[in-house]
């Protein structure tokens, strides 16, 4: 994909963005190595990052036993004992995925009632395969020099750690937008997602684009982020052929 870019004369460069200033095109994109980038326009496409517990041992053990993506990582859990993290849809949907290569699946959740829809929850309950253990709060991950062991909950009614024996740990809590560096520039949504206008990807200030997961909060697909990538590309080149 990059060497394709590079035929149509694309320049690569890499850093982190610190900011973005201007308030009109052009823009000035500041990178963490201290090169400042002249553009008339941007398009942003910094994705979400899954949202993790951020409890004891669950950091040192994120690619050992802990994971945030079933269809990524489900095949190595073959007849294993593995657990989900999560009350809502995303969870229902792990949990039913992991059940086709785990022997047990069981989850998590702190609250009495499941947030899912009625329609997912119901088919996560009808599988045999899939245990539930609700109104338990995960408080730590136990783990060894080969990976995840298990995890330590809290019984929410009676305050009581208990030890749960597993190879595997999925959280399903969500994501995180990737819009920290943004700073307040352009306008956000209760979650941090960037707001495009309807079917475009124009974002509060002109010249400035969003595309991909950073301003969907309710799909978050490959195809979904690819689509709104052609989006960008068009609703960019129309901008600065108007300018």
């Amino acid at each position: 994909m990059r060497r394709q870019a590079e035929q149509f004369g694309t320049e690569m460069t890499f850093g982190f963005v610190q900011k973005i200033e201007g308030e009109s095109s052009p823009f000035e994109v500041h990178l963490d190595n201290g090169e400042i980038i002249d553009t008339k326009a941007v398009i942003i496409a910094t994705g979400s990052s899954a949202k993790y517990l951020g409890i004891e041992g669950e950091e040192e053990a994120i690619g050992k036993g802990v994971s945030a993506c079933a269809t990524c990582d489900a095949f190595f859990y073959k007849e294993r004992e593995i657990l989900v993290v999560g009350g809502g849809d995303v969870a229902m949907e792990e949990a039913l995925y992991l059940t086709r290569f785990a022997s047990k699946v069981t989850v998590i959740h702190r609250r009495n009632e499941l947030r899912a829809s009625d329609i997912m929850a119901k088919r996560a309950q009808a599988n045999d395969k899939i245990h539930w253990m609700l109104n338990y709060t995960p408080v730590k991950v136990t783990s060894n020099l080969m990976g995840m062991t298990g995890l330590d909950v809290r019984n929410n009614e009676t305050g009581d750690i208990e030890h749960i024996q597993a190879d595997g740990l999925f959280v399903a809590i969500g994501h995180q937008p990737n819009t920290d560096f943004l700073d307040g520039k352009l306008a956000l949504d209760d979650k941090g997602y960037i707001q495009t206008q309807a079917g475009t990807a124009k974002t509060s200030v002109a010249g400035i684009f969003a595309t991909g997961d950073v301003q969907d909060p309710k799909y978050q697909q490959a195809i979904t982020a690819a689509g709104s990538g052609a989006i960008a590309a068009l609703d960019t080149l129309a901008y600065i052929d108007n300018l």
